[in-house]
């Protein structure tokens, strides 16, 4: 019996033995030997440079600069020749000379440490690495990384974004192109392992790997250079001029879709983005909501033309005075009413209670459809971060008061590029075009062409032609007459909407904004002008049409577009 019990004792402590190397030699395994390779291998980061991002004729938009960072071996240094070198150091790299000493001490300190590697200093200039090389140091020593390089500072910084830090320390793009393309800029890193001594030291006859670190692509954008610094020269003297809380303007080519300028104030330095508010980082054309006014009209009018339910000679029987529904009472914005007029005069004169009669013809059903066709209520896919789209109330919910107004763009919020893309479709015969501000994404292996792309084909082309001679009309016999280029047809709207306030409508602040597109009759660009809460008028006309035309007229000698009268 007692040779029983030692026998399954014993059996006992072989099989613990072999449960035990089971666990550490088939369980354990990968995470010993994961152990073993940190015990015996050091691995140094490769950054990959950050990709270019490009005007359309190549210009550098954003680029990246090289810098170095400082590290020193404090074990590779002797004691009595730290203090030495930390001075050295300190002279290069302090920008007050009183600040020496503190720099110094601070190196100092970092060398002291028993470590095998420590950072001493990021981002020095390669002038800075020059002259610390020079000075022949035990022990000192840099790696090559980079920073973003904003030649053109300030402009295009909406479009741009920044490059700022995640949670872990790790460059990242916000906002946006460096936010949306963040992953085909930043590249790919890269890693050289080598074995390392018991001291931490690399063994030169070891074992030794290396990955190349893959750059990141080029951005090639359609935004051309001129015409960037045309809108954001006009934009800054605008709001100036006018007195207005926030500006911005958008220039979209119509046949393709391609953004060839976007420019919004207040602005902010991309590579000082830390010094400026949150508040300035969004991109107003892409995220901000407003409500249209009276720019809205010329879709409304295209739906209900494209519905056959109306024609430009039909007469509005409804517009002899002010108009009573449910309560409320809808005026024009000058109080003067024009009895029997056709439709082509109700753009004309921007007649609030003429485009309530279009929108009665028109119906709750097929108003709501439009909205859809015409791309509001969704993004519009533009390859900036920060778009965002105001949302659409269910149709149940609308009353025949919000039909009436949204006739005439009060009580529907939009987004500037959605406005824009949407009136080009009265440019270009009827296509909803998808809006890019990139063109091409390429790197040393090839390229990517973007091509454009239509969403739609929302109104017929005859159709777009007659809303567009609207326009034509609007701009040589309305309220904004007085600014018009002379000899150039230009097809464009107003637009005053009011700014909601705690459940009302304040009467004294408003949005004005003006959009269109010229050469009328072969559109080379569409455009929308915006002024927020303008203090010297309040009306569109007074404000946002002179800037537009302004620029307009500066785009039209770019193009070399000849006077067609």
């Amino acid at each position: 019996m007692r040779i029983f019990w030692i026998q399954t004792v014993f059996l006992l402590f072989f099989l613990s033995i072999i449960i035990r190397l089971f666990y550490w030699q088939v369980v354990r395994a990968e995470f010993l030997q994961s152990q073993a390779e940190n015990q015996h291998f050091t691995d140094t980061k490769i950054d990959a440079t950050r990709g270019n991002i490009l005007f359309s004729d190549e210009s550098i938009l954003a680029s990246s600069n090289p810098v170095f960072s400082l590290y020193g071996l404090p074990k590779a240094i002797a004691t009595d020749q730290k203090v030495k070198v930390a001075y050295l150091i300190a002279k290069v790299l302090s920008e007050d000379p009183t600040e020496v000493d503190t720099f110094a001490k601070d190196v100092t300190a970092k060398l002291s440490q028993n470590l095998y590697w420590v950072q001493l200093e990021k981002n020095i200039s390669i002038e800075q690495k020059k002259q610390i090389e020079n000075l022949n140091l035990p022990g000192i020593g840099f790696q090559q990384g980079s920073t973003r390089f904003y030649p053109e500072g300030s402009s295009s910084a909406h479009l741009l974004g920044f490059l700022g830090s995640d949670a872990r320390g790790a460059s990242k793009g916000y906002f946006g192109l460096e936010g949306y393309f963040d992953g085909e800029l930043k590249g790919m890193s890269g890693l050289v392992r080598h074995e390392k001594d018991a001291l931490g030291l690399p063994i030169l006859i070891g074992n030794f790997f290396t990955t190349e670190a893959r750059n990141g692509k080029d951005l090639v954008l359609n935004i051309d250079r001129s015409i960037q610094f045309i809108i954001e020269k006009n934009l800054k003297a605008g709001i100036e001029k006018y007195g207005a809380k926030a500006a911005s303007a958008v220039v979209m080519d119509p046949a393709t879709g391609g953004i060839l300028a976007m420019a919004s104030f207040p602005s902010y330095d991309p590579l000082k983005y830390f010094n400026y508010p949150k508040e300035y980082f969004k991109n107003p054309v892409v995220a901000d909501q407003y409500e249209p006014g009276s720019t809205f009209k010329v879709l409304v009018m295209a739906a209900a033309l494209n519905e056959d339910l109306v024609q430009p000679d039909t007469r509005c029987d409804d517009c002899s005075g002010p108009i009573s529904i449910g309560g409320f009472v809808i005026r024009t914005w000058n109080n003067k009413y024009f009895p029997d007029t056709n439709l082509k005069d109700v753009i004309v004169h921007s007649d609030n209670t003429g485009m309530v009669f279009v929108g009665r013809k028109l119906g709750l059903d097929k108003f709501y459809s439009y909205l859809g066709k015409f791309g509001f209520g969704k993004t519009s896919d533009i390859d900036l971060q920060d778009e965002s789209s105001p949302d659409i109330r269910p149709k149940s919910d609308w009353r025949e008061i919000d039909l009436a107004t949204a006739s005439f763009g009060q009580g529907i919020a939009v987004t500037e590029i959605q406005m824009v893309r949407a009136v080009a479709a009265i440019a270009n015969g009827g296509n909803l075009m998808e809006p890019h501000v990139v063109r091409e994404v390429k790197d040393e292996k090839g390229s990517f062409e973007v091509k454009p792309k239509v969403k739609d084909k929302v109104i017929k082309d005859s159709v777009a032609q007659i809303v567009k001679e609207m326009m034509v009309a609007a701009v040589e016999e309305g309220e904004a007459k007085v600014f018009r280029p002379k000899g150039f047809r230009i097809a464009g709207k107003t637009g005053t909407a009011q700014i909601p306030v705690a459940g009302h409508y304040d009467p004294n602040k408003t949005i004005a904004s003006f959009v269109g597109f010229a050469p009328a009759d072969d559109p080379k660009f569409v455009m929308l002008v915006r002024y927020d809460e303008p203090s010297a008028s309040i009306f569109g006309s007074e404000t946002a049409a002179p800037t537009f035309f302004e620029i307009a007229k500066q785009l039209l000698l770019y193009y070399k577009i000849a006077p067609s009268e």
